[in-house]
């Protein structure tokens, strides 16, 4: 095991803070303090159609600011690699790690919608256009895509907790200074290798992951919602990507 320390796990499209706590809870019994905000564009109050990528990634960093949170291992899973690649720029001091999940990792200027095939981009149009610039995931694209090593019935529960997401954070280009590989905040990438939420052929890793420069790297058994169908096997490999 290693030794105790802080944590700050980011979710991703669709989610909140409350669907990393499985997760949390087990990093937590392995010592380590963990928080599980909610990003800015997923809390129940929070405008759909207005909030943007840097809206969410200053809603994190001042989350930092408002826990005094230091030496932290920021870990961003899929868009929340998005928010924390801007994180490592608006709150380095703060950070002591980089940990991406099956997540997004931008050149300067690019936004999400770059990064993934074209058919989830005309798909999203078309649901965003319909919904007031907000977009949710179809279920069926959920159960064979994103948590297709769970059954039905876990694919029907755990998709009941998702909520709407704010379009603009797919769309908005993101604020770098240099690329990430040039960030000097030590890195690391985790490939749960069922994830098939992007085809393989332009998958997470290599793909993105080798944006980083030098990264640590670990592997993960599981999809691409991990932290559903097992969250022991996701802490542990947080666990490892996370260690001094």
């Amino acid at each position: 095991m290693s030794s105790a320390s802080v944590y700050v796990l980011v979710h991703g499209a669709w989610h909140t803070g409350a669907e990393m706590e499985p997760t949390a809870h087990r990093l937590r019994a392995m010592g380590h303090a963990v928080y599980c905000p909610t990003l800015a564009g997923n809390r129940p109050e929070d405008d759909r159609s207005v909030v943007g990528l840097e809206d969410a990634a200053q809603s994190l960093a001042q989350y930092l600011d408002a826990h005094d949170l230091q030496g932290v291992r920021l870990v961003g899973h899929s868009y929340g690699g998005m928010v924390i690649s801007r994180v490592a720029e608006l709150r380095p001091t703060r950070l002591a790690r980089l940990v991406y999940v099956n997540a997004f990792v931008p050149e300067p200027g690019q936004c999400l919608n770059d990064l993934v095939p074209p058919h989830y981009t005309g798909m999203f149009d078309a649901i965003a256009a319909a919904s007031n610039g907000s977009v949710m995931l179809p279920f069926p694209v959920w159960r064979e895509a994103f948590i297709n090593d769970g059954d039905l019935q876990l694919a029907t529960q755990a998709y009941e907790k998702l909520n709407a997401h704010p379009y603009k954070t797919f769309q908005e280009p993101i604020q770098l200074s240099q690329p990430m590989a040039a960030s000097p905040i030590p890195k690391s990438y985790v490939n749960c290798r069922e994830d098939t939420a992007l085809p393989h052929s332009m998958g997470w890793h290599p793909r993105l992951s080798e944006r980083l420069g030098l990264f640590r790297y670990v592997e993960c058994s599981g999809s691409h919602e991990v932290w559903f169908t097992d969250p022991e096997a996701i802490a542990h490999a947080i666990d490892k990507a996370g260690r001094d």
